[in-house]
């Protein structure tokens, strides 16, 4: 019975995944604003979902145990194209993808490196909702923010803790 349970959490967070921003994109889409979206923090998610996506293929973990993390970074890069789209400078966007595409090449350079990226990742990933939080409490406008995105990223962070 554990097993099965086990084997659903992880698919159920796996389809979860596959869907994680679609909200949000949407939401982004037909307000065709990037209103409420925090920048930063959207770039310290981005970064953490790489580093943990590098560390898994480094250390070639099966692929089933990291399978979300290409998905939720192309959403994650999506999201980003549209609100540098929605803000009026796609080009602004460049320098940022042109960073995460370096930093995959630079950070398996050394065994030490991706393992300290790995160790602040969690840091990094707490730094990027206290971000998105601290904007919206700043503006007090959530504008576009989905909250069917935050109650599903919920879910996977509810299910990680568990199988952590």
């Amino acid at each position: 019975m554990e097993k099965l349970l086990l084997l659903f959490c992880n698919w159920s967070t796996l389809g979860v995944c596959a869907a994680l921003k679609l909200p949000q994109i949407s939401a982004v889409l037909a307000a065709r604003s990037a209103r409420g979206i925090s920048l930063p923090s959207l770039l310290l998610e981005l970064a953490g979902f790489l580093v943990f996506l590098r560390y898994q293929c480094y250390y070639e973990y099966p692929l089933l145990t990291y399978l979300e993390y290409p998905i939720l970074i192309a959403q994650d890069v999506l999201l980003l194209l549209c609100a540098f789209h929605f803000n009026g400078n796609v080009k602004g966007a460049a320098p940022y993808m042109a960073v995460f595409v370096a930093s995959w090449f630079v950070l398996p350079l050394q065994k030490w490196i991706i393992d300290l990226a790995m160790n602040l990742s969690t840091f990094i990933s707490v730094a990027s909702k206290f971000a998105q939080l601290q904007y919206l409490w700043k503006t007090r406008d959530s504008g576009t923010v989905s909250a069917l995105t935050w109650s599903l990223a919920a879910y996977t962070c509810a299910r990680s803790f568990r199988n952590g």
